[in-house]
């Protein structure tokens, strides 16, 4: 049980840096997910920042429903989700290597979009 601790903290992290948003243009649902607190010059920041948008993905890809029937679609749209992000999530990368003395605001973050 107490292995579980850090997990379940981490999610609740995650949870936070994580703005749901809903686009009235389009019939997408997308989220904002916010890597300002990382060094994404390091590994570890890369691993935090890829976990949040795989939880991003699993928020607007998910519909609150456990349906058997819907998990091959929802996967896919997790895919897609995160194959979406990941332009973003490479540049982000990019620039704290290219940069590393640079401090990324706060407010940075990338989107997370259903497809």
């Amino acid at each position: 049980m107490l292995k579980m601790l850090p997990a379940l903290a981490a999610l609740a992290a995650a949870s936070a840096l994580l703005v749901p948003t809903v686009s009235k243009a389009q019939d997408t649902r997308s989220t904002r997910v916010s890597y300002g607190d990382l060094d994404l010059a390091s590994s570890a920041g890369q691993d935090v920042l890829q976990k949040r948008i795989a939880y991003g993905a699993m928020i607007v890809c998910d519909g609150g429903f456990y349906d058997a029937t819907e998990m091959p679609l929802t996967l896919a749209c997790r895919s897609e989700a995160i194959a979406g992000a990941e332009p973003a999530f490479k540049a982000a990368v990019a620039a704290a290597t290219l940069h590393p003395s640079v401090t990324v605001g706060v407010g940075a973050a990338l989107i997370v979009s259903r497809p």
